[in-house]
């Protein structure tokens, strides 16, 4: 009798945070419990790489069913604060952030985003201390399979040879240009020969490697799109590359006015454009093809097509046109920017400039990192990984697109069905780079559309969702909505 007098809701308690089961609501224990456990997160009781309970040990101090812990547990998971890790335990992988009334704000430079972005704005941006980074083109990085890759990495090692840790070809370990050969036709349509694929240090490189070999053929002014990716304009116009600016609109690239430019070749995101969202439809596509044929180059950044979700695959302009496209992409989106992988398909007039580019960078990259991604692809891995991150990408999608109707209602959506950022207009009269530098004071940082547009457009903000768990994505949105307020007044 005196056991279960202990284990009534009424007298039941645990040591770990001094949770209460009695002042749990009626019907909300599972409620009350994630947001006891995610207030201690954000306040730092319950640390980043800490351990919780096993459910069973905290369902029977609080005298619940186990279900009820289970439940608490997995809504913080879902929010990406918490993964399971088996007989590891729950781990406490990323903290919420703390409530809008509890933030102190903090004076955040002037030119913190200024209209006109310099070549050294995104490190500046990149280090500077917010709570809620909400920067696009981030994965989630908390979601990195360090399990996966550990035991990729002991098989490779465990099998490569002494003279394997010499250096390597300049194109990319054969093993890795193999994988990367079948995982683009699985995924991409693209047949190619692996000794095609070059290994590059991200899109990035891959950039500066085709700046380099497109310049003896008299290449210099390539076309972007309007809007389109500042990070890659710099990049190109730091080779001395002309970008002259093309239309985007709902049907994608304005392909009349790039055969009116008279711009040799142009770069364009048709899977999934950035930051529009849109996809390159049909018919331009096809106007795409004639104009490339003709002696157009196309050069097709697939920065995040595997992340789709409400729309069925769009293919690679490579795959149809393989003489005429440049084609790159990368794992930065798909595992982590900060493992440098990318890949390179150029036409083979250019394959030998781009070669000997690329040999002159760095003599290839690190080999060992190449070893364990191809074992993460052809062991089946790295599907696996983007099932994963789609999964909790479409949670993540959704808690930003209704919050965005709660905190900004007069904010226009762009480019859900895919990716990892969405795109929001404001029909308001307020310049998007005084308020993304008023979000930054406040602890929020996101990107201003005007700065990845040449010509005026509409003020609006760049959001990436992946990274972030919900509750930051919602507390991120009431800040930004409560700015907005406070500038329209």
């Amino acid at each position: 009798m005196a056991d279960a007098t202990a284990r009534s809701p009424t007298n039941a308690g645990s040591d770990f945070l001094q949770l209460d089961i009695a002042h749990a609501p009626p019907g909300g224990r599972a409620d009350w419990l994630a947001g006891r456990l995610r207030a201690a997160v954000a306040d730092g009781r319950i640390p980043v790489g800490g351990r919780l309970p096993a459910t069973r040990v905290l369902a029977a101090d609080l005298g619940v069913s186990r279900g009820v812990v289970v439940e608490a547990y997995q809504r913080l998971a879902e929010e990406g604060h918490v993964v399971g890790r088996g007989r590891g335990g729950t781990i406490v992988v990323a903290a919420p952030p703390a409530t809008v009334a509890t933030r102190a704000r903090r004076p955040a430079p002037a030119t913190t985003f200024p209209a006109t972005p310099g070549t050294d704005v995104f490190d500046a941006i990149r280090t500077a201390p917010a709570r809620i980074d909400l920067t696009p083109g981030v994965p989630d990085l908390a979601a990195f399979p360090r399990a996966d890759w550990l035991r990729a990495e002991r098989s490779v090692l465990r099998d490569l040879a002494a003279a394997d840790f010499g250096y390597g070809d300049p194109r990319g370990a054969p093993a890795l240009r193999r994988a990367v050969a079948a995982w683009l036709a699985r995924c991409r349509g693209i047949v190619v020969d692996p000794a095609e694929v070059i290994v590059t240090a991200g899109v990035s490189q891959a950039l500066g490697l085709l700046a380099q070999a497109l310049r003896p053929a008299g290449i210099t002014r390539i076309a972007v799109e309007e809007p389109g990716s500042l990070g890659v304009r710099q990049h190109l116009n730091n080779w001395r590359v002309d970008t002259p600016p093309i239309r985007v609109d709902d049907a994608g690239l304005r392909v009349d006015e790039l055969v009116a430019s008279g711009v040799p070749a142009v770069m364009l995101t048709p899977a999934h454009q950035f930051p529009t969202g849109v996809v390159l439809d049909g018919d331009r596509r096809r106007r795409l093809v004639a104009w490339a044929r003709a002696g157009g180059l196309v050069i097709e950044d697939d920065y995040d097509a595997e992340h789709r979700y409400d729309r069925p695959p769009v293919p690679a302009l490579r795959a149809q046109l393989p003489e005429q496209v440049c084609y790159a992409g990368s794992v930065s989106k798909l595992l982590a920017p900060a493992l440098r992988v990318g890949w390179l398909l150029v036409p083979a007039r250019y394959r030998d400039a781009v070669v000997a580019a690329k040999r002159n960078a760095d003599l290839g990259n690190a080999v060992l990192p190449q070893l364990v991604l191809a074992e993460l692809m052809t062991t089946g891995a790295l599907e696996r990984q983007l099932r994963l991150l789609r999964r909790r990408h479409v949670l993540r999608r959704d808690a930003m697109v209704a919050a965005i109707a709660r905190h900004l209602p007069g904010a226009t959506v762009h480019g859900a069905a895919a990716g990892l950022h969405l795109l929001v207009t404001l029909d308001a009269d307020v310049a998007d780079t005084d308020l993304a530098t008023a979000a930054l004071a406040r602890g929020v940082k996101v990107q201003p559309l005007s700065w990845h547009c040449q010509r005026p457009q509409a003020p609006g903000l760049v959001l990436g969702y992946a990274a972030n768990p919900v509750s930051a994505i919602e507390a991120g949105m009431e800040i930004i909505g409560s700015v907005l307020d406070e500038g329209t007044r």
